[in-house]
């Protein structure tokens, strides 16, 4: 497989930039979703891979790749997004088992979970991402046919711009409890983004409600520039992830949702590794060694 060409970090489709992690992530869910000791199914995300000019090359399926799980990507860093996807499946499936009837996804992207997740028959899944990506996505949907299992409001907007108005404008409502997911996202904000983001989610909900978010950890990122995760993104796709990612100071998103009130959880993806006894083990000189997932929920206010 060839590098592709020099990416742009501001893309409004899946064809370059943070877009393009968008079907890297499909890839890996392709891959998983075939596994014979799958975490994960996701039987839409190999027509988004076959959809894009950009990946007509990459693999679908663990067997396409000449040193199979040996390969960084589309081995150990593609199990990892395998991981990633069940951990995160199984906490919404979670929340809209109590009384979180709205699914905030931000930065959606490629996720599928309103057509392959068995949700309540009363669920509302919002997916907010720019209108080129969620445009992209619909095509290929569209052309499957696929029909999602639960109300499906796509929201197209950048999170950089009003997304707040966007959201409520077609159907959120702030008392309603709702679980938001932030997958794969943060770290590719500036911290007083991630801060602003984090302030919105909290304003935005009610008691009862949740949030799961991944983060980085890491002091340096560029420590890791020449680990084998992302050396063999940047050399066989031409992702370069170090460049996507803000090499600024992180803020501390779950210390302060605890400041306001809610209860967090902080893993790293190994625990789940163990826990499922499938995924990505620490390596040295590893990428994610300083990923963290992220899981809050807002307690309810006592009645006065």
């Amino acid at each position: 497989m060839t590098g592709a060409a020099p990416q742009q970090t501001d893309v409004e489709g899946v064809d370059g930039g943070v877009g393009l992690t968008a079907l890297l992530v499909a890839a890996a869910r392709a891959i998983e979703t075939y596994r014979h000791d799958s975490l994960a199914q996701d039987v839409y995300a190999e027509h988004f891979v076959r959809a894009a000019p950009a990946c007509t090359d990459w693999p679908v399926r663990i067997e396409q790749v000449p040193d199979g799980d040996d390969n960084p990507l589309w081995g150990r860093f593609a199990r990892y997004f395998g991981l990633r996807t069940r951990v995160l499946d199984d906490f919404l499936l979670r929340s809209v088992r109590t009384n979180v009837r709205q699914v905030v996804l931000l930065g959606a992207g490629l996720d599928t979970r309103a057509f392959r997740l068995d949700w309540p028959s009363d669920v509302v899944v919002f997916e907010i991402d720019r209108a080129g990506v969620l445009a992209f996505k619909q095509q290929v949907l569209t052309d499957l046919p696929a029909a999602p299992k639960a109300k499906r409001v796509p929201v197209p907007v950048d999170l950089r711009a009003d997304w707040v108005t966007a959201l409520t404008a077609v159907g959120f409502d702030p008392a309603v409890p709702s679980v938001w997911l932030a997958e794969g996202l943060l770290f590719y904000l500036p911290s007083t983004a991630e801060t602003n983001l984090i302030d919105t989610v909290d304003r935005l909900t009610t008691g009862g409600s949740a949030l799961a978010f991944e983060a980085k950890l890491e002091k340096d990122l560029l420590a890791y520039r020449d680990s084998p995760i992302y050396t063999a993104t940047r050399e066989q796709i031409g992702i370069d992830l170090l460049h996507l990612f803000d090499t600024g100071p992180r803020p501390d998103s779950a210390g302060d949702l605890a400041a306001k009130g809610w209860s967090t959880s902080m893993h790293t993806p190994f625990d789940f590794s163990r826990r499922h006894r499938r995924g990505p083990v620490p390596a040295p000189n590893d990428a994610l060694e300083g990923n963290r997932w992220v899981f809050a929920h807002k307690a309810h206010k006592p009645r006065s």
